[in-house]
């Protein structure tokens, strides 16, 4: 049993080598070791000896160029932890060596036999095609997963109902324990009793201590275990046990987590349950004018923020250091999400379905994510350690839509000074314009930009023309964002260093 997470996981599920040999264009046959074997992705060598180079989990692909010790090659490679080797037939072997053969057997290592007909970047086109059918398929189960909790958090009895829809998406056992690692809740099929005192042990890793792990993993009882603690501060942690685990498992058991974090906070008064019965609907697509009333007029508060050290639950820890459940993880880099949540519009005012809480997204591998939050206007924002904070202007229920975008342009301009707080400001100068012809203005005069010219050159304008911000803010290179700003130049045929021409384009750009 182990409190700690893979260290690093593969940008794709890994595809089972029995889907790669039922490729029947490809003429793949095994020839030694078992086929239910995992491959993480490909990788080709001719070297003598390609240890070096492996990273474990592949699908080692070699036409026996420098094969001149076969035993000691399928040593070595079964050192690297490679999952399987394929050996090419022709141009160097009429046939796969029976000493290679044999050696793969001995040490229980898959050999596959690639005929003449089939080229190597065949076999490596056809795992990547199995590999992204792999990732779409668990994007679907995630998404649906997320629903699917979402609509239990909002019936009559949420936490049993949490619980039962996350033991039915993972096919296993989900328990609920107190403080004193006794179980309090529990749904999914039953257990052994050794499973059940394997996971209250490690859910007893978590405790309740500050600053302490707040996931775990582990084996027990033939079982698959893992325990979350949850955002409450009361000691409460969530209990996993399945029989194998998916990639995607880690992302729904975060989003129970993150619901049953509001359904078990202490000391909630009926304000509060009303609003966060109103939270709910919006996760499930309901738009905020919909909600108005019952959400309240407001004002709120929408927050992006980006950075956390890539944890399953950075996203939550921040959640709740503002005070709120509410929590949409996107992709980490370049403010790509996943999810649509806190607002029924996009960046642009599109109207969107607001999708599942997805806590415990993006990758664990230190990357930062990307984060949006819904908070009532009353609720201080401050400065929080590892996070960069942009903060849209306080708006009511149905003008979520607008501060979203506010919110993700204050965000884009912290990360481009280097600061970790940047609050929208509004009104101006620009205010006194009737929008109507503000807007029509700058249509007339931006026509000839695209988006991305568009963007670019607002973003330039915004940094005072700094080559160097504008290209970290968009994410993009130094001589990229130069190109772009010339062509703006020339398009626009406008001298781009005289600050009226500036002052006349940053109007236009911000009444567009």
């Amino acid at each position: 049993m182990t409190s700690a997470e893979p260290a690093a996981t593969p940008p794709a599920p890994p595809v089972s080598l029995t889907a790669l040999l039922a490729r029947r264009d490809l003429g793949l046959r095994l020839l030694a070791g078992p086929e239910d074997v995992s491959i993480h992705w490909v990788h080709t060598s001719e070297m003598a000896d390609p240890y070096p180079y492996l990273l474990g989990g592949e699908l080692l692909m070699t036409a026996g160029v420098q094969l001149a010790d076969p035993a000691r090659y399928v040593q070595r490679v079964v050192e690297a932890g490679a999952a399987a080797l394929a050996f090419g037939v022709t141009p160097v072997y009429d046939t796969v060596p029976a000493e290679l053969v044999e050696a793969c057997a001995r040490h229980g290592l898959p050999l596959v036999e690639v005929p003449p007909r089939t080229p190597f970047t065949a076999v490596a086109r056809a795992l990547w095609r199995l590999m992204a059918e792999a990732r779409l398929y668990e994007l679907r189960r995630v998404t649906e997963a997320q629903q699917s909790l979402a609509a239990a958090a909002a019936r009559p009895a949420p936490v049993p109902a949490v619980l039962g829809a996350l033991a039915s998406r993972l096919g296993g056992r989900a328990v609920l324990f107190g403080a004193d690692g006794t179980p309090s809740v529990a749904a999914g099929r039953e257990v052994t009793a050794e499973a059940t005192r394997a996971l209250r042990d490690l859910a007893g890793v978590l405790g309740p201590r500050p600053g302490g792990p707040a996931s775990a993993s582990g084996d027990g009882g033939g079982l698959r275990l893992a325990a979350y603690a949850l955002g409450g501060g009361d000691g409460l942690t969530l209990g996993v046990a399945t029989e194998r685990r998916g990639p995607g498992d880690h992302t729904i058991a975060g989003v129970a987590v993150v619901l049953l974090s509001l359904l078990t906070a202490p000391h909630r008064g009926a304000e509060a349950a009303v609003r966060d019965g109103a939270l709910v609907r919006l996760l499930l697509g309901t738009a905020p004018a919909e909600i108005a009333e019952t959400l309240g007029a407001g004002p709120w508060t929408v927050v992006h923020a980006r950075g956390g050290d890539g944890t399953p639950f950075a996203a939550a820890s921040l959640a709740a250091a503002l005070g709120t459940p509410l929590v949409d993880t996107g992709e980490g880099g370049g403010g790509t999400r996943r999810a649509d949540a806190v607002q029924a519009g996009g960046d642009h005012g599109g109207t969107r379905r607001a999708d599942a809480v997805e806590a415990g997204g993006g990758r664990r591998d230190g990357t930062p994510v990307t984060v949006r939050l819904l908070l009532p206007a009353s609720t201080p924002v401050t400065e929080q350690p590892g996070w960069t904070l942009g903060i849209a202007a306080p708006a009511p229920a149905d003008e979520l839509a607008a501060a979203d975008a506010q919110a993700a342009r204050a965000l884009r301009r912290a990360e481009a000074v280097r600061a970790p707080l940047v609050r929208h400001r509004p009104g101006g100068l620009a205010a006194l314009v009737d929008p109507d012809e503000a807007a029509a203005h700058a249509r007339a005069l931006l026509g000839p930009l695209t988006e991305p010219l568009g963007e670019t050159l607002r973003t330039w304008l915004s940094l005072h023309g700094s080559w160097d911000r504008t290209a970290v803010a968009l994410d993009i290179h130094r001589n990229t964002v130069r190109q772009r700003i010339a062509r703006c130049a020339a398009l626009l045929e406008r001298d781009l260093d005289d600050p009226d021409v500036r002052m006349e384009l940053w109007f236009a750009l911000t009444s567009r």
